[in-house]
């Protein structure tokens, strides 16, 4: 067992974007903020699956062809092979859980 506290850990680009809290050995865990009008790349993994849990504000995602936004309590999984782009639509920050498994070091590929 052990315990890690968000505070210890810095988003990827400064005040948003991704927060690893544990990668590896089974799963990846994190938190995401994206600021209003902040965008996250198309993206998709060859092996994990993704899942998104809207903590605070709202989430536009476009899977594949289908586009939909998530609010506070909303639950988006990802298939493995799926191109997901993330973008906050609105005027207030957004903030997610994220979870990928099964963990693989490397199976994020950029589109």
């Amino acid at each position: 067992m052990f315990k890690v506290n968000e505070s210890d850990f810095e988003y990827r680009f400064g005040d948003s974007g991704p927060k690893y809290l544990m990668r590896g050995p089974r799963m990846n865990f994190g938190v995401v903020v994206l600021q209003a009008g902040q965008d996250f790349r198309d993206h998709l993994h060859n092996v994990m699956e993704e899942n998104f849990f809207i903590l605070e504000g709202e989430l536009e995602f476009r899977v594949a062809d289908q586009v939909l936004t998530a609010k506070a309590g909303d639950l988006v999984h990802v298939e493995p092979g799926e191109a997901h782009y993330l973008r906050n639509a609105s005027d207030a920050p957004a903030k997610a859980v994220f979870c990928l498994a099964p963990f693989q070091e490397k199976d994020k590929v950029d589109l």
